[in-house]
């Protein structure tokens, strides 16, 4: 999975912490999802309405499906850059893809999605408002 260079794609970088390592000091593989979490956080803060917006709008993005391939591991003290962006739109439901490199490199070190079902703060499935389904088309 690759992006695509007619997508609006969202970076993100850090440096990997102690915690977030094994003994061996290499990225836990359940890291890699948090990392995915801040990607797409990134993701609407650069398209102008950062998460905590959305819910105080009164929904929430539940997660239906999370999916990662590990290709290369990681390092405590290691730069990473996360690079996510929206591959799929629908009414109700949207998925983010992302990557995972390294940003000395650009060596892709993880792909992954995160599929996500728009719901009311009651747990009602909603329609995803306009400003994000707008994300779609640009």
């Amino acid at each position: 999975m690759t992006s695509s260079s007619n997508r609006f794609v969202a970076e993100t970088s850090f440096y990997v912490r102690y915690a977030e390592t094994d003994a061996m000091g290499i990225v836990h593989h359940a890291s890699y999802i948090v990392y995915f979490e801040e990607g797409r956080s990134n993701y609407a803060r650069q398209r102008g309405s950062d998460y905590a917006k959305f819910e105080k709008g009164g929904h929430y993005l539940a997660v239906s499906e999370v999916n990662a391939r590990y290709l290369k591991s990681a390092c405590y003290g290691q730069k990473l850059t996360v690079r996510c962006w929206i591959d799929e739109m629908k009414s109700r439901g949207l998925t983010f893809a992302y990557e995972i490199i390294t940003a000395e490199s650009g060596d892709i070190l993880v792909t992954g999605f995160s599929k996500h079902i728009c719901i009311t703060h009651t747990g009602q499935v909603a329609r995803l408002p306009d400003e994000w389904r707008a994300w779609a088309d640009s």
